[in-house]
């Protein structure tokens, strides 16, 4: 009888093992339609599939190469602009020995007053990088510090320069009196207008920063002037080594 009543007790607790287990994948198919019924919703309402939540400034935006759209815009820009500054620059070198009458650059060139203004500029880099480790530390403070400083080194190069072309022109190098003139006054003259756009940048960002009115990545927009800045010094170092430096 013993043996009897242990082998119906296994058999209910093989049957309770059973009931459970289909209890359970009941359960698990349930929540999965579910998930598939919310899944669907989801995409009829939203057009396609739910994605985990991306940050949305402008600057999350990254191209296949790996920058963000801002700076490849950016890098696009400084290429065309070293195309120009190419095409200016050679035309001086095919020009610059075409003095006619006037004066030529061995009468005008004030190398130690030109090398203090370079340097002038080329300081004003280190200042620019100054401005973006700020942004990066999120120190407003400094940025503005940084970019009026910059801005301010920037104002002493174009004043520097009015000042050569001030002094060229009363010692008898007009613009239109030689090929020489002409190309030399055009691409320093160009430069110098580079660096006029860079001052108003650089004012420009400070304000926006001082009102924090910068949408986006702040540290991005600071570093986008800054990419600007080092290439006008950077054209201004190969300007002065050809037309200062290099004898005709």
């Amino acid at each position: 009888m013993s043996d009897v009543k242990d082998s119906s007790t296994g058999n209910l607790d093989d049957g309770d093992i059973v009931t459970d287990t289909v209890k359970e994948a009941g359960a698990i198919i349930s929540d999965h339609a579910r998930d598939d019924h919310d899944h669907d919703e989801a995409e009829e309402k939203f057009g396609h599939e739910p994605q985990q939540e991306v940050e949305s400034h402008p600057g999350a935006h990254h191209t296949s190469l790996g920058l963000s759209n801002t700076k490849l815009a950016m890098w696009l820009f400084l290429g065309s602009e070293c195309l120009l500054f190419g095409g200016l620059i050679s035309t001086y070198m095919l020009y610059r020995n075409r003095q006619g009458s006037g004066p030529g650059p061995d009468q005008l060139w004030d190398i130690p007053f030109t090398s203090a203004s370079s340097f002038v500029l080329l300081m004003s880099s280190l200042t620019m990088v100054l401005a973006v480790s700020a942004a990066n530390r999120k120190d407003d403070r400094n940025v503005k510090l940084w970019l009026i400083v910059t801005a301010t080194l920037g104002g002493l190069f174009v004043a520097g320069q009015v000042y050569e072309f001030t002094t060229f022109y009363r010692e008898g190098l007009g613009y239109t009196d030689s090929l020489f003139a002409s190309s030399f006054y055009t691409l320093t003259g160009f430069h110098g207008v580079h660096v006029s756009v860079g001052i108003i940048m650089l004012m420009a960002t400070m304000g926006m920063v001082a009102k924090n009115k910068i949408s986006g990545d702040k540290a991005e927009t600071v570093e986008m002037v800054g990419l600007y800045w080092h290439f006008v010094d950077v054209i201004w170092i190969i300007i002065f080594t050809l037309v200062y430096l290099i004898p005709a």
